[in-house]
């Protein structure tokens, strides 16, 4: 009958990471090593500040793959993607 192969969705399912433990407010820091080879570090400053790193920074909101993020420090709210957070440990 209709013998469609059940691999293309699962492996697309793996390769783009699950961001579900990351939703409006929760506790995040970013991934160094994912953060460096990115689009957004190329476009910033060649040096990240340490914080961004330590965390944590509260999730605002998230549209698609982006996240705005707020930090405990009176600096301006940044966009991220999501893919390049990580939940705190609790």
């Amino acid at each position: 009958m209709a013998d469609a192969p059940a691999t293309a969705p699962e492996t697309a399912a793996a390769a783009t990471p699950a961001p579900a433990a990351i939703k409006k407010g929760s506790l995040v820091r970013v991934n160094r090593q994912v953060y460096a080879n990115s689009l957004e570090a190329r476009a910033s400053d060649t040096v990240a500040p340490d914080y961004i790193f330590e965390g944590p920074a509260e999730v605002l909101l998230i549209k698609g793959d982006y996240a705005q993020l707020r930090f405990r420090r009176p600096v301006p709210d940044v966009w991220l993607r999501c893919s390049q957070l990580e939940a705190m440990p609790a």
